[in-house]
């Protein structure tokens, strides 16, 4: 069987590894991908039409990406993970196993997203954050685990969210708090 499948019009740089593992199915990318050296995509992910990424890309086995989806240089998808449509994550985001992003949403350079609660101290099991629809992750945030980013919210820079941010709100501080969106920030994220 083929390491992975990939549609018309796609670019995999010489020094990037698409398939990587002993995976049941293969790595499926859809058309005009873009993947540059140092990239590494584990089998068993499916990838929509018009994925990018920058150079040392880490996307782990179990995960599902939309179409016109952009990851960043050095950006990590740790698995067991679906990412919608027109979705930036920028350089150096960290994306955890049990993660569910929706579409039109920007994950600024270096934000962390987290899922493991009292890390290895107990096991109660792994929960990524859940960010809806529209919304945007500001550089250098943090969300600990099993936290909703509601549709079209904006986590500001630097932000640490601990709690639930409510669709149409601006979460800021450390531990965030939610607070009004200003007009400046209110409606859709021009990704596409």
């Amino acid at each position: 069987m083929s390491r992975f499948v990939h549609g018309e019009d796609c670019l995999v740089d010489d020094e990037a590894t698409v398939g990587h593992g002993e995976f049941d199915e293969p790595t499926r990318i859809g058309d005009g991908a873009t993947i540059r050296s140092g990239s590494i995509v584990y089998g068993d992910v499916t990838i929509g039409d018009e994925f990018t990424t920058g150079h040392d890309v880490l996307v782990r086995e179990g995960t599902t990406i939309g179409d016109d989806v952009l990851v960043g240089t050095k950006a990590v998808i740790d698995g067991q993970t679906t990412i919608g449509d027109d979705v930036s994550l920028q350089t150096n985001v960290y994306v955890p196993t049990e993660t569910t992003i929706g579409s039109n949403v920007f994950v600024g350079p270096g934000a962390v997203l987290t899922n493991d609660e009292y890390p290895i101290r107990t096991d109660n099991g792994l929960k990524g954050p859940t960010i809806e629809d529209g919304a945007s992750i500001g550089a250098n945030a943090t969300l600990l685990p099993g936290v909703t980013i509601g549709a079209n919210a904006f986590v500001a820079a630097g932000s640490v969210v601990t709690e639930d941010v409510p669709p149409d709100t601006l979460a800021v501080g450390t531990p965030a708090t939610v607070q009004t969106l200003p007009e400046p920030l209110e409606g859709a994220n021009q990704i596409a």
